[in-house]
């Protein structure tokens, strides 16, 4: 059952978020990800180019979250889940030929994170910030 609506879906497009890892010690680590994007109703990507100390943590410990917000509505939301790495295969050429195609002067992507979402919350102000809404 997907659990990123299309409202989320389009809440995310184009907006900078904010990659939360954690090494097997606990010592969190905090990335922006300008190439966030939906891959389908449970699942979030990105490509990562520069971020060394992003790869390394989720080498060992896989659990990710995700932050996107608005601040002039201000909406936003937390996405919580599990995340794979990915050096190669379709979908990790399907995304470095979408970066190439709008950003070619970036180089290509080390790796592809695919994370399988497990939760999502609103960060939204009002009664409902913290909550889960899927």
């Amino acid at each position: 059952m997907a659990i990123i609506s299309e409202d989320i879906r389009a809440f995310l497009t184009g907006r900078l978020a904010w990659v939360a890892t954690a090494d097997n010690n606990g010592a969190p680590n905090m990335a922006p990800k300008g190439t966030v994007d939906v891959l389908d109703g449970d699942t979030l990507i990105f490509a990562d180019l520069f971020s060394l100390k992003t790869r390394e943590n989720l080498e060992k410990n896989n659990q990710v979250a995700v932050a996107v917000v608005d601040a002039a509505t201000p909406t936003g939301y937390q996405f919580k889940g599990r995340a794979e790495l990915l050096s190669a295969g379709s979908l990790f050429d399907s995304v470095a030929k979408k970066l190439k195609d709008a950003m070619p002067d970036l180089p290509t992507p080390k790796y592809v994170v695919k994370i399988k979402v497990e939760a999502i919350y609103s960060l939204s102000p009002g009664p409902d910030a913290g909550k889960k809404i899927a």
